[in-house]
């Protein structure tokens, strides 16, 4: 990060911090000013980080909570706006995808979507664990709040996770009838509707339902077929029941489905063509493509859940989550970003999964916490044709991989004392695994996976089977000190396991070892943390120092072969240290005026990265950690909000938001390359304001994002070279856009 970058970062910052002390200053009389009054005291954020509702405050976890409230000023159209509101954390949207999320947090993830892989991320939805990325770019709709949850979180939730965990939580359905709608129309011909209702069939049941229909117009076009690029077309639905037939026992069963028809979504080209992709040029618009491949795209993912909960007694509830989800997607990949079928890729995936979680709940005097079964058996498939055109050859690749796991969890924490408390935690895995992969060469454009029955059959590849346990135990200890009611601190300790798998892309020709697979990556934990709050409530924050030792980092590799050029394989790295702090919180200057801030930084670097170099045609061992650099990981990352809010009596009230995010440059790879690397640093402004009738019943909101029309990279592929066309494609992420919102309840 440039010094230039850093210097307007923490200027920002400490301005905003001047102006909370300037704010504080005019409006505190030091010896003789009261508590603060309700409306100006800071909002008390309720989580459920640790399975039962706490103050953020009072939790030793790093976590960041956002509310539908704070998620609708914004105008945030889905969960990858987490990104610009939570320290070290990236979520994005997969290269040449439109739903498929990519997720980060403190530099540990999973970029690559392909079925097999395990996200290193874990995205729960209303406590399910979503285990493939596809169709998870959830669109912010019927929710109640997002939770970012930074470090291992194995021993609290029903799946392991290695990185961290992001909590999607909907609204629960209210005792009267209730009737919501939406209308949002705005830039690049966006129209979106989006309706809830919920009513009580009686005393005990109540049943609810949130329909949303998302369109919009490309931010490009597809010079080649004249098709939208860029475009939104998607339909989301959700409905439960909820039966409360006793004070304590309380059933939901919830079911959702997404299906996203937008057009496929192809990079822009950072270099011209050569070789097999020669013609293929640098467009001036970077949301535009001259793909000629195709736009067909489908992905649609549906889910359905059975929730119970009995009170034993104030002391013990018993929690069942049932569970079972599906997807299926079918895309096109242009590499080659021109007419001819230099370089395409046809492909389809498909998913599904069931699980099973049984939580005992513990509430006492002075020990809370839970004890959790888990079971998750899931299944992933796809298939993919690497047609290169001019050579008049399809390689074929499909496969499928199994995962049977099952695991055992505790967390529970006991007060020592009235400020001295100790939370220990640990989880037991096991994980069973089985994979099979097929790669053959045919003559033609196109295999028989994708309905050529003309293609002649070539060079036999791939073909095998395997299988795999693994296990692992991960505890989890941390210790808090309450200096007083209004100061928090703690020290933890954690470790993360994320299991091994086997490489869908195998290619047993030139790595034979393929077919052993890879092994599982590990991270142990520590952590420092201060939450508290300032000026008798008005200001809060939430501070933390980090330090991770990850071992065994899954990645996919292009390396050389004795065989013949390159091959592309996934492999365990090596060791890596991340290191780093967050700092967030907000202050409350008046009854009107607030702000919220968060900091991140992030020093992640390779201890040790295992590859091969040919030395006289003989395969070399070689470390290339001096010149590794960890994906999709700024190094600095901050965001600010000064939000207002003004009652005009019986005229309603108003309300406006001013935001503002930052990111430093950051790599797509696990080394640098300049053409589609993100080079500078991103700031983001966004906006809005809105009107409320006096009654709440109706809202008319206008929202900017991004209003400096800032060019940014999130994502890209990368063949450099003769033999690959010198592919070196880059996806960005939206323009300026700005939203008019109307909106009523009842």
């Amino acid at each position: 990060m440039s010094r230039k970058s850093f210097n307007s970062l923490l200027s920002t910052l400490l301005s905003a911090s001047a102006l909370t002390a300037i704010g504080f200053a005019n409006t505190a009389s030091a010896q003789t000013a009261p508590e603060a009054s309700s409306e100006q005291a800071s909002e008390v954020v309720v989580v459920t980080a640790r399975r039962r509702d706490e103050v953020l405050q009072d939790v030793p976890i790093s976590v960041t909570s956002l509310s539908s409230a704070a998620l609708e000023a914004t105008g945030a159209p889905d969960i990858t706006v987490l990104q610009q509101s939570a320290p070290n954390a990236t979520v994005q949207v997969a290269r040449g995808s439109n739903s498929t999320l990519i997720a980060f947090i403190r530099g540990v993830g999973q970029q690559d979507p392909l079925w097999g892989f395990e996200p290193g991320v874990g995205l729960y939805v209303d406590d399910v664990y979503v285990a493939r990325p596809q169709g998870a770019v959830l669109d912010i709709f019927d929710v109640n709040r997002i939770e970012v949850l930074r470090g291992p979180q194995g021993t609290l939730y029903g799946r392991n996770t290695i990185g961290g965990a992001i909590k999607y939580v909907t609204k629960r359905l209210g005792a009267k009838e209730s009737l919501n709608a939406k209308l949002n129309m705005g830039s690049y011909g966006q129209i979106d509707a989006i309706v809830s209702a919920s009513t009580p069939v009686s005393d005990t049941l109540r049943i609810g339902g949130a329909l949303a229909r998302y369109q919009r117009d490309g931010f490009g076009k597809n010079i080649t077929t004249g098709a939208e690029h860029y475009d939104k077309d998607v339909f989301a639905g959700r409905v439960s029941a909820e039966w409360e037939p006793s004070d304590h026992l309380f059933f939901r069963l919830a079911y959702d489905k997404v299906a996203d028809n937008s057009n496929a979504k192809h990079g822009h080209r950072e270099a011209p063509g050569v070789g097999l992709t020669a013609g293929a040029t640098i467009l001036p618009n970077v949301y535009d493509t001259d793909a000629g491949i195709g736009s067909a795209n489908k992905v649609e993912t549906s889910g359905w859940s059975l929730t119970g909960e009995w009170k034993v007694s104030d002391r013990l509830t018993v929690k069942s989550i049932t569970a079972g989800r599906e997807g299926s997607s079918n895309t096109l990949i242009d590499f080659d970003t021109n007419q001819a079928k230099a370089l395409d890729v046809p492909a389809r995936y498909d998913d599904k999964q069931l699980s099973q979680e049984l939580q005992f709940l513990l509430a006492g005097e002075r020990l809370n916490g839970v004890f959790g079964i888990y079971y998750l058996d899931a299944e992933a498939s796809g298939a993919f044709d690497t047609i290169v055109g001019i050579a008049n050859l399809t390689i074929a690749t499909s496969g499928k991989v199994e995962t049977e796991s099952l695991a055992a969890y505790g967390d529970f924490s006991y007060d020592i004392s009235d400020a001295l408390s100790i939370s220990i935690g640990g989880r037991y895995t096991e994980d069973s695994r089985s994979g099979q992969v097929y790669r053959q060469n045919f003559t033609g454009l196109g295999s028989p996976l994708f309905r050529n029955s003309a293609a002649i059959a070539g060079l036999l590849r791939s073909n095998y089977r395997n299988s795999k346990d693994f296990s692992d135990f991960s505890p989890r200890v941390s210790l808090s000190y309450e200096f007083s009611d209004a100061l928090t601190g703690y020290v933890a300790y954690s470790e993360g396991f994320k299991s091994g798998g086997f490489d869908m892309r195998g290619d047993v020709v030139l790595t034979p070892k393929t077919v052993d697979g890879y092994k599982p990556e590990y991270v142990n934990s520590y952590e420092v943390g201060l939450k508290g709050s300032l000026f008798n409530g008005r200001a809060n924050f939430a501070a933390s120092l980090f330090r991770a030792e990850y071992e065994g980092q899954q990645i996919t590799r292009q390396e050389p072969t004795v065989a013949a050029g390159i091959a592309s394989f996934v492999d365990n790295a090596g060791s890596s240290t991340i290191q780093g702090f967050e700092l967030e919180g907000g202050a409350r200057f008046n009854e009107n005026l607030s702000m919220t801030f968060g900091l991140g930084y992030t020093d992640a670097k390779f201890n040790e990265f295992k590859s091969f170099t040919l030395v006289g045609g003989v395969l070399t061992p070689i470390d290339l950690a001096p010149t590794a650099v960890f994906q999709n990981t700024p190094e600095w990352n901050g965001n600010l909000a000064f939000n207002y809010k003004r009652d005009l009596g019986s005229m309603g009230s108003v309300d406006a938001t001013l935001s503002a995010s930052y990111r430093s440059e950051y790599s797509m790879f696990e080394f640098a390359n300049p053409l589609v690397d993100q080079l500078d640093p991103v700031t983001l402004v966004d906006a809005g304001m809105g009107w409320n009738s006096a009654d709440g019943v109706f809202r008319v909101a206008l929202t900017g994002r991004n209003l400096t029309d800032e060019r940014y990279k999130v994502g890209g592929y990368s063949f450099a070279g003769i033999t690959f066309g010198n592919v070196q494609n880059s996806f960005y992420g939206p323009p300026k856009t700005v939203t008019l919102s109307l909106s009523t309840k009842f």
